[in-house]
Parts: structure tokens; sequence; C-alpha cells
């Protein structure tokens, strides 16, 4: 897999009377994703956003009647980019399932280490703990992102149930995720991504191909047969 980036939003081109607005709406998005970057998400006021965006509220207002409103947009934006990259890799032609599966593993691995990303989900998940919008909106944003660990845990192990594909799909994203914290941007471990990478994709890869249907369950003794 060629390494690379995934951008840092997808916007979806506004219709009717709204696409005369699509580069001041694009604007908002990137200034809004700049200042929660660079300043935390007590800096994403509609005031501050404005600010960053070299207009005042009311012509903000025009684009987002909300700040609710403006958090959606992003994190659909946000998401959308992983999508489309995921997208890529688990759908590349002529690669087996557990290549396309250790590639997602490097792309998302790789990606942690951005600045960016770094920076954005902890302080949305920090977001989260007090505002119930935050919160359901990161749940949705991370369902649609397990859809291409699932699918292709799916193929790897085709005798998986739905729901232990479920699981074992957030296992590994949970697994990945942690990972910010330490060897994300300018944390203490990030040098060593490199042999994270190694050890997460061998051991994503054996896990799983070798889980038994029921096995996380309990259904089977850990010496069956």
């Amino acid at each position: 897999m060629t390494n690379f980036i995934v951008p840092d939003l997808k916007i979806t081109p506004r219709t009717g009377g709204y696409a005369r607005g699509q580069d001041g709406f694009e604007h908002i998005l990137r200034s809004a994703l700049a200042l929660l970057v660079n300043h935390g998400s007590a800096a994403l006021t509609l005031r501050r956003i404005a600010t960053e965006s070299g207009m005042n509220v009311g012509n903000l207002n025009y684009y987002f009647r909300s700040k609710e409103e403006l958090i959606r947009e992003l994190l659909n934006a946000v998401i959308s980019s992983y999508e489309e990259s995921f997208d890529e890799i688990v759908h590349e032609a002529g690669a087996t399932a557990e290549a396309r599966l250790e590639n997602l593993v490097m792309l998302i691995l790789e990606d942690i280490t951005t600045k960016k990303t770094t920076r954005f989900f902890p302080e949305l998940w920090a977001m989260a703990n007090h505002d119930p919008f935050v919160y359901d909106r990161m749940n949705e944003l991370y369902d649609r992102a397990r859809v291409s660990l699932n699918e292709l845990i799916g193929e790897i192990n085709p005798a998986l149930p739905e729901d232990e594909r479920k699981i074992l799909a957030l296992f590994i994203s949970a697994s990945m995720e942690g990972m910010t914290m330490f060897a994300g941007y300018e944390k203490p471990w990030r040098a060593q991504m490199p042999m994270l990478e190694i050890i997460a994709r061998r051991s994503f890869i054996q896990l799983v191909s070798t889980l038994r249907p029921g096995e996380i369950k309990g259904d089977l003794s850990i010496g069956g047969s």
C-alpha cells in the first residue's frame, strides 16, 4: 500500500440555493477544525470560529444556525474522509482480505501519528463526557468507522456471526485508538510506532483468523477442540 495521510475533511458539495455558499461553508469547517486541533474544545465557540473564519457571528449564522449544526457537519466531514480512504483499501482489487486488513491497520496507526488526529479525537472524547449531543455524534462516528473492519472480518472468518464480528471490530478499533495517547503526535512512544504496527498487524490477523464462533461468549472451553 502506498503510504498517505487521510484527508482532513471530505465535504459534500451543497445543492440548490446553498451551492453558492460552498466556499464559505468549507472555510468555516476548516477553521473550526484548526481551532479544535490547535487550541482545544474551549476555543470552539461560534464567536471564535467566526473570527478565525474572518467574518462576524451574523455571517456565520447564514451557514450554520447553531453550534450543534456546525459540529454535526464537522464530524460528518471528518468521518467521510476516513470512509473514503477505508473503502479504497477494503475494495483493493487483487489483494487478499488479510492483506487489506493489514493495510487498513497500517493506515489507521500511521494516521494516529499526525497532529490533527492526535489532538482532534481526544478533544472530542472529552466533550462527549459532558455533552449528550457530542456523545451521540461520536458514537455515530465510530459506528461508521467500524463498518470496514466488520466487512474484512467477515471475509477472513465468515463463520463468525454478525454480533461477534461487531465485538471483534470494536476491540480492534479500540486497541488502535488507545495508541493515540502513547504513540501519537509528540507522544513518548511515537518513534516506536513502526514496531507497534508490526505487532498490531500480526496479532489482529491471527485473532481474526482463528477465533471460533461462540468463543468470546465463553461457549467453548479454552482448550476445546
